[in-house]
């Protein structure tokens, strides 16, 4: 692919549509974010999104996420409870994922963890385009011994957050509880959906933060999921999301 120069229509393995492009070369900067292109024998394009980054003055994140993945993940956040949530989220949802993140957790782990939810609803916001083909909403009903816990998403290219979950304690561990819902509000604002996580039994703390970031990532798994029979349509009534 090394050397060609022309315009053309960006698109990457589901079909999303990144936009007309003049392009020189074998990557690909747009707005900061890094594409590796590739050009067949038979000349199809395609693109590989490298990673978001999401650089503050309290925290400095690298994240990579594949939505079509087999569960793989490498996580070092420097919050020990957050890395073991996500390697559920990426198991339970079927992505591979990877995150490391810088943050200012000798203050406290807010930062950090708020500023990971960002991150991550930035590249399901980019990896999933113009959302033509998906099927936009998923659900999950999610037992965890005592616990169970219900999410719903629906891309809907607006955020909203009902998180109804009572926590029995302030912390796991080191970890503050009241986290998880900072760390979904930022996902929310960022991926552009709707996300209800309801807590419908539940005594342990632990039990349902996790309880949670399961559900949540196999609701995401049937969302992003590519429809057959609406392969080539934006799952919206408006044409748009």
């Amino acid at each position: 692919a090394a050397g060609f120069n022309k315009t053309i229509t960006v698109k990457d393995a589901r079909g999303t549509t990144f936009g007309t492009l003049t392009v020189g070369g074998e990557e690909l900067d747009v707005l900061g974010q890094k594409y590796t292109l590739n050009l067949s024998d038979d000349g199809v394009l395609s693109v590989t999104l490298e990673g978001v980054a999401d650089n503050t003055t309290e925290t400095k994140i690298n994240l990579r996420l594949d939505l079509d993945g087999s569960g793989k993940s490498v996580i070092d956040t420097g919050v020990g409870f957050l890395d073991h949530m996500l390697t559920l989220f990426a198991a339970h949802g079927r992505f591979d994922l990877t995150v490391t993140c810088k943050g200012d957790t000798q203050v406290d782990d807010h930062h950090s963890v708020e500023d990971i939810g960002i991150a991550l609803g930035m590249a399901f916001q980019q990896a999933l385009g113009d959302k033509r083909g998906i099927r936009r909403y998923g659900d999950t009903v999610l037992p965890m011994d005592e616990t169970l816990i219900l999410s719903a998403v629906d891309f809907s290219g607006r955020c909203f957050l009902d998180y109804a979950l009572t926590l029995p304690a302030q912390k796991v561990g080191t970890f503050d509880t009241e986290l998880g819902e900072e760390f979904w509000w930022g996902f929310v604002r960022q991926a552009a959906c709707a996300l209800h996580i309801r807590q419908l039994a539940g005594r342990n703390a632990h039990h349902i933060l996790e309880g949670a970031f399961k559900s949540v990532a196999r609701s995401l798994r049937q969302a992003v999921s590519l429809d057959a029979e609406f392969k080539d349509e934006i799952p919206s009534t408006k044409g748009v999301l």
